[in-house]
């Protein structure tokens, strides 16, 4: 079983940068599938990316690519995503989401279901 915590949101500026973090405690982290997920006001959860437990394979949602990067430091049972070039479009809550069992797969959606455990989230708001 995780706890998952995220970090590192706030307040960023179009075209400025963040890394959010999330801190997973308990057993196992490297086992486990990590996604990242961002929820706007008034829409639909969406998957952004997503990177398996070695941190071999990552995966993101066509909308970030380019511009989102994500890493995972099982030594200190963290996983990244840095934000870069932000966009309006980008304001939302981010959070992250651990699974033994969901697959990230490189160019294939980024699916909710599956994933067991949840962080509370961390907002992220771009404006001028």
């Amino acid at each position: 079983q995780l706890q998952l915590v995220e970090s590192g949101g706030g307040l960023v500026q179009p075209g400025g940068s963040l890394r959010l973090a999330c801190t997973a405690t308990g057993r196992g982290f490297p086992l486990y599938v990590v996604g990242w997920f961002r929820q706007a006001p008034g829409k639909e959860r969406e998957g952004v990316s997503c990177i398996t437990g070695s941190g071999g394979i990552e995966n993101f949602a066509s909308s970030v690519k380019g511009r989102f990067a994500i890493s995972r430091d099982n030594a200190k049972n963290m996983v990244y995503l840095q934000i870069n070039n932000v966009e309006p479009g980008d304001t939302a809550v981010y959070s992250c989401a651990a699974s033994q069992l969901q697959k990230c797969i490189p160019n294939f959606r980024i699916e909710s279901r599956g994933y067991d455990y949840w962080g509370q989230g961390t907002p992220v708001t771009v404006s001028s």
